[in-house]
């Protein structure tokens, strides 16, 4: 299964960070986030990536064109070019770079990258939050409902997508973007999906949380995995230096010795 990360946004309100990078590209612990995205669902055996990029696409490419030249020993014959590498501490991840337009909002940034993900189900998730959910079993949940579209509820105040949930299955009642009278129970990302979701999303100017969702629970085909555990997304700099303070006292909940067998 296919996970794609949604990193082509513009990262406004963290500026003192993306004025020179991409946010999925700013550091915890001298990783980008993405990265530590990446390496929690390759704990749970998900090691294909579909990154669809957007603004400063370049710095992403960058980053993965140079990955394993920057993290393995190697002999270079500096007439020839021949290089051979020894060592490496490179993951044994496929990653996908996709140039999804600078302009192109989440659920066209999905559609433009369907040729990569394929006629199958696929996880998706923004490139700039972290959290200890357990992906195995969100991806079981996902597939004895008969939803085509599976996401993660969490709990956090403020100024996320607001949901109502059945208490009983779990599927979504309501969805509402943005919503302030909804509660504390919010989209957390992490979704997975069937290709039937490609159908309700129109086109580049579609933004994932809005139509497509709402359209998806009106036909009763979004479900909700709900996890009451670690969520931290990384929209300002104080979320930055609260995720780099937990990563440098070894308290990362995100990270894939700590998260296993997480709910």
């Amino acid at each position: 299964m296919k996970v794609v990360l949604l990193a082509g946004g513009f990262g406004t309100r963290i500026s003192e960070e993306t004025s020179i990078r991409p946010k999925p590209m700013v550091e915890i612990g001298g990783n980008p986030i993405l990265w530590h995205i990446m390496r929690q669902y390759a704990a749970h055996g998900l090691k294909d990536f579909v990154i669809c990029a957007g603004y400063k696409s370049d710095y992403i490419r960058n980053y993965f064109l140079n990955y394993r030249n920057t993290r393995s020993d190697f002999t270079m014959n500096l007439r020839s070019g021949q290089v051979e590498f020894h060592e490496t501490e490179a993951e044994d991840w496929n990653v996908t770079v996709v140039d999804t337009g600078l302009n192109t909002m989440t659920g066209g940034r999905i559609k433009a990258a369907r040729r990569y993900i394929g006629d199958e189900p696929f996880c998706v998730t923004y490139g700039d939050g972290v959290s200890n959910v357990n992906i195995t079993n969100l991806i079981e949940k996902h597939k004895a409902s008969n939803a085509y579209a599976t996401l993660t509820a969490v709990v956090q105040p403020g100024r996320f997508g607001g949901l109502s949930l059945d208490s009983q299955t779990g599927a979504v009642r309501s969805f509402r973007e943005k919503a302030a009278e909804d509660g504390n129970v919010i989209n957390g990302g992490f979704f997975v999906c069937e290709p039937e979701v490609f159908d309700y999303i129109d086109g580049p100017d579609t933004i994932w949380e809005r139509d497509p969702l709402e359209r998806l629970v009106s036909d009763n085909k979004l479900n909700a995995y709900r996890h009451f555990g670690f969520w931290q997304p990384m929209d300002t700099l104080r979320d930055r230096n609260y995720l780099e303070g937990l990563w440098e006292k070894g308290d990362a909940p995100w990270a894939p010795e700590q998260l296993m067998g997480k709910s």
